[in-house]
């Protein structure tokens, strides 16, 4: 096998994660979702909570806390476990696929869903999950245990997803070996450029201004952000290191992919990330 170039696996990702992540601000999963009743008005907690948490079945909110790490328990506890109430776990994830599914096709188009490059995209990122290991990896082991569907677009979704999650749960290993504690992962990767804006921040994360400003004062005492809120040069180097040690934990599929395999699926997941980027898929506000 050849050895993958330096980043490589991270490159590829970058395009893989918003493949799968535009679904949580698509109108589609609003719809299909609320059609279950789940939802209404700012209902964006309530959709991603029930959406994403339905691959663990009927849990309480301690699982969902734990396993999500960057969302607060009271705003994980408004929503979970109610939703069971009103629609299945089952319910709910046939509604995100209809949802993915629906997405795809608009922003894509029915030529690209149905081209033998998806075909090729999809079978090189289910290969990939092929290596991903179930040990301590929460949020990946209960959406591996999801059937893969048989659309190439839904079954790249689909590993998309996998990919997502087992590269977030490592992620969150080395957060919490390093001592970071959810809001200031949050604050330290805002301070990156690279995080959400402060409005979808507070609209997401059920986090309130005094959580942010007492780990705002727990990082100044740490040495790593500066008072205007930018990140100190031992700030720099421990994002630097904690995204090094999640490469180091996310680099079996790449490796088992291999050089070639990992290089195609990036030209492909760019093309596509690409194209749901310029088709409005995100926020315009979502960074900052």
């Amino acid at each position: 096998m050849t050895s993958l170039p330096v980043g490589a696996g991270r490159r590829c990702q970058a395009f893989l994660n918003p493949f799968h992540s535009a679904q949580y601000f698509s109108p589609e999963i609003q719809r299909e979702v609320g059609a279950l009743g789940i939802g209404g008005t700012e209902s964006f907690g309530a959709v991603y909570l029930a959406g994403r948490a339905a691959a663990f079945g009927r849990v309480g909110p301690g699982p969902v806390t734990a396993s999500f790490f960057s969302f607060s328990h009271e705003l994980i506890s408004q929503h979970i476990p109610a939703v069971w109430g009103i629609a299945s776990p089952e319910d709910i994830l046939a509604a995100r696929l209809r949802a993915a599914d629906a997405q795809l096709r608009r922003l894509l188009g029915e030529e690209t869903v149905a081209s033998a490059e998806m075909a090729e995209a999809a079978e090189l990122a289910l290969r990939a999950t092929e290596a991903c290991d179930r040990s301590m990896r929460t949020l990946y082991a209960a959406h591996a245990d999801l059937p893969v569907p048989d659309a190439p677009h839904l079954a790249l979704w689909h590993a998309t997803t996998l990919l997502r999650e087992y590269r977030g749960d490592g992620h969150l290993m080395v957060l919490v070996q390093a001592g970071i504690d959810p809001v200031e992962a949050i604050l330290t990767h805002s301070a990156t450029g690279k995080g959400m804006s402060h409005k979808w921040l507070m609209r997401t994360r059920g986090w309130s201004e005094d959580d942010l400003a007492a780990g705002r004062e727990r990082l100044l005492e740490r040495g790593l952000l500066n008072t205007d809120g930018t990140l100190t040069q031992a700030g720099v180097d421990l994002r630097e290191e904690l995204e090094d040690a999640t490469d180091r934990l996310d680099r079996a599929p790449y490796e088992h992919l291999g050089a070639a395999g990992v290089a195609r699926l990036t030209e492909l997941a760019q093309g596509y990330t690409t194209t749901l980027v310029q088709g409005g898929a995100f926020p315009s506000d979502l960074r900052g």
